[in-house]
């Protein structure tokens, strides 16, 4: 007899998923360019700052809406409600950020929506720890959020670079913590999704 990937008196998100991997990996992804194009913009303008601040709030908000799914939760969970609360305040963020660009406004405004992402991520993290396989990465991710929104506003004065400087620092921490967890749940599902 076969054991189902998901076991009857399993939590919810504790088995193996075989999808799960690839939501996180696209958010890593997601990060990774963003800093990179951090680290190699030597001097950025205010609208390349809004612009590429702005589509990385985005994305990653989006991406974190559409992982709730393949993370095993519902919308209407008390997990998916917490990360639906943070993608769309990530979202929300970079559409501001996106169209409005001076250093104050995306101090102030990416700062809002990191650190309250952060806040949901860490709250889920903390509430579902051991008891889903994303729990280590969302509380991970909530402090390195928190962390750039609390940094943020302290840089406003110095320019669009040390805003992205900041702002990069985070992503690429958090982009290489989620590359981490990516890699290892497609790993592990690897031998789940090829048993009998």
């Amino acid at each position: 007899m076969t054991q189902p990937l998901t076991p009857a008196g399993a939590a919810p998100g504790t088995a193996h998923r075989t999808d799960l991997w690839k939501p996180v990996l696209l958010r890593a992804a997601a990060a990774l360019v963003f800093g990179a194009v951090t680290v190699f913009w030597t001097s950025p303008s205010a609208e390349v700052m809004g612009w590429a601040g702005g589509l990385y709030l985005l994305a990653t908000g989006v991406l974190t809406l559409r992982s709730i799914p393949a993370a095993g939760l519902g919308q209407k969970s008390s997990a998916g409600k917490i990360l639906s609360a943070a993608g769309s305040a990530l979202a929300g963020a970079g559409v501001v950020v996106a169209l409005l660009h001076t250093d104050l406004l995306f101090g102030v405004i990416a700062a809002l929506g990191l650190g309250v992402a952060g806040v949901l991520e860490l709250a889920c993290g903390l509430r579902y720890r051991g008891g889903h396989v994303l729990a280590r990465d969302w509380i991970a991710s909530g402090v390195v959020g928190v962390g750039t929104a609390v940094l943020l506003p302290f840089f406003t004065g110095l320019g669009a670079h040390a805003l992205l400087g900041v702002a990069g620092g985070g992503a690429i921490i958090s982009g290489v913590l989620w590359v981490l967890s990516g890699l290892t749940l497609r790993h592990d599902a690897r031998p789940a999704a090829g048993k009998p």
